[in-house]
Parts: C-alpha cells; sequence; structure tokens
C-alpha cells in the first residue's frame, strides 16, 4: 500500500471527518472509496463525462508554492 499526505483546509477537513462518522469510516477508507469510485467512473467534477481531453479549471489564486 502506498502512503501520501494530502493537504486540504481545516474547514473541508472537518466535513470529509463528519461524512466518514456518519457513513461509520475512517476518514482514510471514506477517501479512498471516493478516489476509487471516481477512477472506476472515469468521472471526476471537474470532466464531467470523463473527458481527458479537457482540462480541468484551474482553481485558487493561481500561485503555486512550486517554482
Amino acid at each position: 500500500m502506498t502512503r501520501f499526505n494530502l493537504r486540504m483546509p481545516e474547514d473541508l477537513y472537518a466535513r470529509a471527518k463528519t461524512a466518514a462518522d456518519a457513513d461509520d469510516r475512517s476518514l482514510n477508507s471514506w477517501l479512498v472509496s471516493l478516489v476509487r469510485q471516481a477512477v472506476d467512473s472515469g468521472e471526476t467534477p471537474d470532466r464531467p463525462g470523463g473527458d481527458p481531453a479537457s482540462p480541468a479549471p484551474l482553481r485558487g489564486s493561481g500561485h503555486s508554492s512550486r517554482s
């Protein structure tokens, strides 16, 4: 199993944790199920219909800490 860190805003973390608790799952298990569902369906919220040719819209300020 691969591990990675996921950074998210505190308010989103709290809402995700609440949703996972309501589904009687750990936050990790809940997130894995959502990623699996997105991958299996070929759809993502940014790409209706799962069209890989259309780029996802940019979000946030457009500034990145990466150079």
